[in-house]
């Protein structure tokens, strides 16, 4: 759809420019959708094996938490874990990629895991929390990667609204509207020109 400006040639140089402009961001915004799909590739892969990896051992541990509350006193149980003496802390901080904000996790842990004694509990229950234990830094990263996961898609649909705002509408917009400024000037051209033929074939003549 044709722009509606003046057909003067400053105004044809103004919207030559404003082209020029439109494609290089246009090609700028492609660059960055292709290098954030290429991105979210990669990392939907890892974040598959990773998940994969964390059920497997949250349901370890639910199994042997299972079998350690089958071979114990429920109070015992409830009392071997009302005090927890490990404690994680995590700190969210914020990297740039591609100009989107993507989480990054620190941990600081401190105490262990085993916050009982053992003459009234089970092995399976020391085994459980051993391997809750050890899912927890998986637990973390998953969480951290799947949140980037969802930014960057955010990320790449804004983007391919933008290239697609640019390539459908704005650039062929400006290029239809150059097209008829450099019309429009053509005519006005031949037209001065024809003018100026009929004035001198009037001066001609007397």
């Amino acid at each position: 759809m044709k722009l509606n400006v003046n057909a003067t040639r400053m105004e044809f140089l103004k919207l030559r420019k404003r082209t020029s402009i439109a494609k290089r961001g246009h090609k700028l915004l492609k660059d960055k959708q292709d290098e954030l799909m290429e991105r979210l590739l990669a990392m939907t892969k890892k974040v598959e094996e990773l998940r994969e990896k964390v059920e497997e051992e949250l349901a370890r541990t639910t199994k042997k938490f299972l079998l350690a509350r089958a071979g114990m006193e429920p109070d015992f149980v409830e009392e071997a874990l009302l005090i927890p003496t490990k404690r994680v802390e995590v700190e969210l901080e914020e990297k740039n990629l591609l100009n989107v904000k993507i989480p990054v996790l620190r941990q600081s842990v401190s105490g262990e895991i085993i916050s009982y004694g053992y003459h009234e509990t089970s092995p399976e229950l020391d085994a459980a929390l051993y391997s809750l234990d050890k899912a927890i830094g998986d637990l973390l990263e998953l969480a951290a990667m799947e949140k980037t996961l969802e930014l960057i898609a955010v990320e790449i649909e804004k983007t391919r609204r933008r290239v697609n705002a640019l390539e459908y509408i704005l650039i062929p917009n400006l290029e239809e509207t150059l097209r008829y400024i450099v019309m429009k000037l053509s005519e006005i051209e031949r037209s001065t020109l024809s003018r100026l033929m009929r004035i001198k074939d009037i001066v001609r003549a007397h």
